[in-house]
């Protein structure tokens, strides 16, 4: 079991989604975040004063998978958000699971994740 944590643009979001269905992921976590990577600082005004935005606004998927299932998971993330050239496309992260408990049934394990 595995849980695969990715960053990505907030337009991209849809068209993940969209992928991820096709590939019959259906259960995932999806929050809105901010980071800084490579990106330059963006200059925004608000009410005529200039801002410096260094914390740009990114979305961040979790999903908990049994190991069959993490190709399929990247590459649907990657498909869409991978773009030559462009810096800040977002990263993917794999971190094992222990465990994992249903709460309504208390399956364990790769059962529990579906």
């Amino acid at each position: 079991m595995k849980l695969i944590i990715a960053i990505i643009q907030p337009e991209e979001l849809p068209a993940v989604k969209e992928e991820l269905l096709k590939r019959n992921i259906y259960k995932f976590t999806i929050t809105n975040a901010r980071g800084q990577g490579k990106e330059i600082p963006v200059q925004e005004v608000y009410r005529g004063i200039s801002h410096e935005i260094t914390l740009l606004k990114k979305v961040r998927l979790e999903i908990a998978v049994n190991d069959e299932f993490v190709d399929a998971v990247v590459e649907a993330v990657t498909v869409v958000a991978k773009k030559e050239g462009d810096k800040g496309r977002g990263k993917i992260f794999i971190l094992p699971i222990d465990d994992c408990i249903r709460l309504r049934t208390g399956e364990k394990g790769s059962e529990a994740i579906g």
